[in-house]
């Protein structure tokens, strides 16, 4: 969807003259169409997360393409792959080495990426407890892709995060979707089956890519339409963990 100056104002809860004003300093990303400027959805709300600008919840009122279910979390760690003995000793260089290891395409800007990991860990830890982390924005980031990809980084060095155990991370979950949908839809899944114990052993012990995959596989197929409110508990607590 393409938004106009009024449109962007309104979005970033600012006037159109700062709309103007960013436009004049090229400090914001728009397309001039028919002597008008214009905004994508995705990349004003990629703009306005890494300068930490608040936004109105109806920037993620986005319209969905095709009434197709978004994927499975197992499908998404399937795409983005596990990856071990990712280097870093803060959590400034383990982010750098996660967003280099990371599955993405080749339009994909990964040092904005990184910047705007950065820039969400300034605002407080993503460290959830028991040696895990799942780095991602406030506002989820919504990158060029053509489906949501989570990957899976075991740590080759303990690491402080400012969880609120006070545990180093040995784990980090990173997710990077097309859309807010896709990744609130994945971030409710994983918050249901960090609470299933094979597979938090699975992680604890750092098993190999099958164990976890099939590990993670038959905790997910525990989602069933029964459970859905026990998927929505779970997601409301890994959040609510994330931004304490």
């Amino acid at each position: 969807m393409k938004l106009t100056v009024k449109d962007a104002a309104r979005l970033l809860s600012v006037s159109e003259k700062s709309i103007y004003r960013w436009i004049k300093d090229g400090a914001i990303p728009a397309y001039q169409v028919n002597d008008q400027y214009r905004f994508n959805r995705a990349e004003l709300l990629e703009w306005a997360t890494s300068r930490r600008i608040h936004v109105s919840p109806e920037i993620f009122q986005e319209p969905e393409g095709g009434d197709s279910p978004p994927p499975s979390l197992t499908e998404a760690l399937r795409a983005g792959g596990v990856h071990y003995r990712i280097g870093g000793h803060d959590k400034a260089a383990v982010l750098h080495s996660v967003v280099e290891v990371m599955k993405l395409p080749e339009e994909v800007d990964r040092e904005f990426l990184y910047q705007v990991l950065l820039a969400r860990e300034a605002l407080g830890s993503t460290g959830i407890g028991d040696g895990i982390a799942i780095p991602h924005v406030r506002n989820p980031i919504v990158l060029h892709l053509s489906r949501p990809l989570v990957a899976l980084c075991f740590l080759e060095n303990p690491v402080e995060f400012g969880s609120m155990d006070h545990q180093p991370v040995t784990t980090l979950f990173t997710f990077a979707s097309p859309t807010v949908r896709a990744h609130l839809h994945l971030l409710s899944r994983l918050g249901f089956v960090l609470r299933d114990n094979d597979f938090r052993s699975a992680l604890m012990r750092q098993a190999s890519r099958d164990e976890v995959m099939q590990a993670l596989a038959k905790a997910e197929a525990k989602i069933a339409p029964p459970a859905a409110a026990d998927a929505r508990a779970g997601a409301t607590a890994a959040q609510n963990a994330i931004e304490a």
